[in-house]
């Protein structure tokens, strides 16, 4: 009677002061990653964060006091401008994570009542050719920029051109140029794939070589993940297209050095001719 006392008694605790169970989350290296609280924003009075029991994010209900990484404590230099706490939910977001950022962090919430919740936070590395890839493409031909992850569940993408949105998708519907810049520019050149997120671009021109981003949004219950994927894509005119221009010169240089060669061949007789009569004396004289 009393061990099945004491196990109501632990529930009774747990469920009073609201403590949650560990949550996982998997995000690479240059993720941006919002965690969530799982509170409502009405309920919510005082809010610290932690990573590994160091306080890196506070704020309370009337916003009078809130602070972030280095302004909570000194020793948090890790997160130095990479991290932002929501006013409204007491979310967190870490910026430009980093393999170094990979641990516990625990939020404690004291409103009505007291509670927290803790998230294993592991980030694995990559490598800067799979976060940014530079692409080739020879003029008027397609291009297809893509995105391989195929087991992750995106909420949202988007694709940007020189920091310009030119396609976007929620996974319900997509939107293609929707203003007159991209119109004008890409007109009926572009299809995004609402499956892979993949966009491809048809009969690319010298003048639409830049940055292509693609922004991948992937929705949790308890978290939000950010993912950016860079293409830099040059255009260029095929090779042999310049091998001809260049025999061209030659040969067109080659002819005209025959014809000259040729006049002048045939007219040096003539010209030696000349050359004598001017130099001897006349006949008599």
């Amino acid at each position: 009677m009393k061990p099945l006392f004491n196990m109501l008694a632990v529930i009774l605790f747990l469920c009073r002061n609201g403590v949650f169970g560990v949550d996982e989350v998997s995000v690479k290296e240059g993720d941006s990653v919002t965690l969530y609280t799982g509170v409502e924003a009405s309920k919510l009075n005082y809010i610290t964060w932690y990573f590994n029991d160091t306080c890196i994010a506070q704020i309370n209900g009337n916003f009078s006091h809130n602070c972030t990484d280095v302004q909570c404590n000194n020793g948090t230099e890790r997160f130095r401008d990479r991290l932002k706490l929501d006013h409204q939910n007491g979310s967190l977001t870490i910026m430009d994570i980093r393999t170094t950022d990979s641990g516990v962090y625990k939020v404690q919430i004291i409103s009505s009542s007291s509670s927290s919740k803790t998230i294993n936070v592991a980030v694995t590395g990559v490598s800067a050719t799979e976060r940014n890839q530079i692409r080739h493409v020879i003029n008027g031909e397609s291009v297809t920029l893509e995105y391989v992850e195929t087991k992750v569940k995106y909420y949202s993408i988007k694709w940007y051109y020189n920091d310009n949105l030119i396609a976007e998708s929620t996974g319900v519907r997509s939107k293609i140029c929707t203003d007159d810049q991209c119109k004008e520019r890409f007109r009926n050149r572009l299809k995004l794939n609402q499956t892979t997120g993949s966009l491809n671009i048809t009969n690319m021109n010298i003048t639409d070589s830049g940055l292509y981003q693609l922004q991948i949004i992937i929705s949790h219950s308890s978290h939000c993940i950010t993912r950016v994927k860079r293409f830099n894509v040059t255009v260029f005119f095929p090779a042999v297209g310049i091998c001809v221009i260049v025999v061209f010169l030659l040969m067109s240089a080659t002819v005209t050095a025959g014809v000259i060669y040729c006049r002048q061949k045939k007219y040096k007789p003539q010209i030696m001719k000349m050359r004598m009569m001017l130099i001897s004396p006349p006949e008599g004289g």
